[in-house]
C-alpha cells in the first residue's frame, strides 16, 4: 500500500493522523483531504518544521500504519 491507497482511504486514516498531529486545527484537516503535500504544508505551519522534517514525520506515520495495517490483512 502505498500513499495513493492511504488518500483513497483517508476516511478510515485520518483518525490516526488526527491523533499522531494533535496540534492541526480542524481547518487544517479540511485542507487536507488525504492530500499528502497539504499534511506537509499544515504541520510545517503549526509545528514549526522545516518541509523535510515534516516529510520525514508524514514517512514514518504512514510506514508505521501501513505496517499494521499489513499484519491485519484488512488491505
Amino acid at each position: 500500500m502505498n500513499w495513493d491507497q492511504i488518500e483513497g482511504n483517508w476516511q478510515e486514516f485520518a483518525g490516526s493522523a488526527r491523533a499522531h498531529w494533535d496540534k492541526l486545527t480542524d481547518g487544517d484537516w479540511q485542507k487536507i483531504t488525504g492530500k499528502k503535500e497539504h499534511l506537509v504544508e499544515c504541520i510545517e505551519k503549526r509545528y514549526g518544521v522545516a518541509k523535510e522534517e515534516a516529510k520525514q514525520q508524514i514517512d514514518r506515520w504512514s510506514s508505521a500504519l501501513l505496517e499494521v495495517v499489513g499484519r491485519s490483512g484488512t488491505r
